[in-house]
């Protein structure tokens, strides 16, 4: 039922952190949310895991829009 409420919302993150000097696990979470160069934005499916994915980069990354 939870998957309903979230269907069709949408998350905008923006990479304002350069992943240099950084772990790998971070530097490989910015390329999974498709994020890897400065500046880029990216429309995500609002879900769990990548509202995770986004906490554990919070500091390279924020949050633009939410729809």
């Amino acid at each position: 039922m939870s998957n309903t409420k979230t269907a069709g919302k949408t998350i905008v993150v923006e990479q304002i952190g350069s992943p240099i000097r950084r772990p790998g696990t971070q530097r490989e979470t910015l390329i999974g949310l498709g994020l890897n160069k400065m500046h880029r934005r990216r429309e995500l499916e609002d879900t769990p895991s990548i509202r995770g994915a986004i906490a554990k980069v919070s500091h390279l990354v924020r949050i633009v829009d939410e729809a």
